[in-house]
């Protein structure tokens, strides 16, 4: 296959397996994806999923959240890790969101970007699954699976962006993130990884990653 016709494989397949592709991390609205998006950073969404419901009990808006100090946030929050930086982060991005945005989340990179703790995957996040805006955010699995797809260089997560946005239609980077993600998770994992039920790397994977494969399961 040509690149163009791996790319138009990968598509149809994930449409084929997931047509309809759910958000993993549970939220209401713009403010709680933003909390749980940067909770999730080094952790899990099963685990996010089972902490963002006893702090949106809380406070499930800025007004409320800076009410409580970074200490009380940070005892909620432990479980996910990371609490100190991300109970700071909470509580600075929820006062300044007040400050700056009318308590209301900004519909900008650069705006969502400028919060303490809120990187650009956090932002492309919030943007595309909040806001309906064209991103592809790139988390580990994405990161993966473009490299074992040939369709990265697997240097940097920087890179491996601009190649996904390079070589996939725009109207379908929302959606497309997602299934990748789901994808991952299911048939491509980085540990357990069983080829034979991974089709997409089995039928276009780059021959350096396919051969390493056979090579450790020999």
């Amino acid at each position: 296959m040509i690149k163009q016709e791996k790319v138009t494989f990968t598509i149809n397949t994930l449409d084929e397996l997931y047509p309809q592709v759910p958000i993993p991390l549970d939220h209401k609205d713009p403010y709680t994806l933003l909390i749980a998006v940067l909770m999730s950073a080094q952790s899990t969404d099963v685990r996010v999923n089972l902490i963002t419901p006893k702090l949106f009990a809380i406070a499930d808006n800025p007004h409320d959240m800076v009410k409580l100090t970074v200490e009380e946030i940070r005892e909620i929050i432990k479980p996910v890790g990371l609490s100190p930086m991300k109970a700071k982060g909470i509580h600075g991005l929820s006062e300044m969101m007040i400050e700056k945005h009318n308590g209301q989340v900004p519909q900008s990179f650069e705006a969502l970007e400028e919060f303490p703790a809120v990187g650009h995957k956090t932002a492309s996040v919030v943007m595309s699954q909040a806001f309906n805006v064209p991103a592809f955010p790139v988390d580990t699995h994405i990161h993966r699976l473009m490299y074992r797809w040939g369709f990265t260089n697997g240097k940097n997560v920087v890179q491996t962006e601009k190649d996904a946005k390079r070589l996939f239609p725009k109207d379908l980077w929302n959606k497309l993130h997602l299934q990748i993600i789901w994808y991952g998770r299911q048939y491509s994992p980085a540990r357990g990884w069983n080829l034979e039920k991974d089709i997409i790397t089995k039928t276009i994977g780059r021959k350096t990653v396919l051969d390493a494969y056979h090579k450790k399961t020999r």
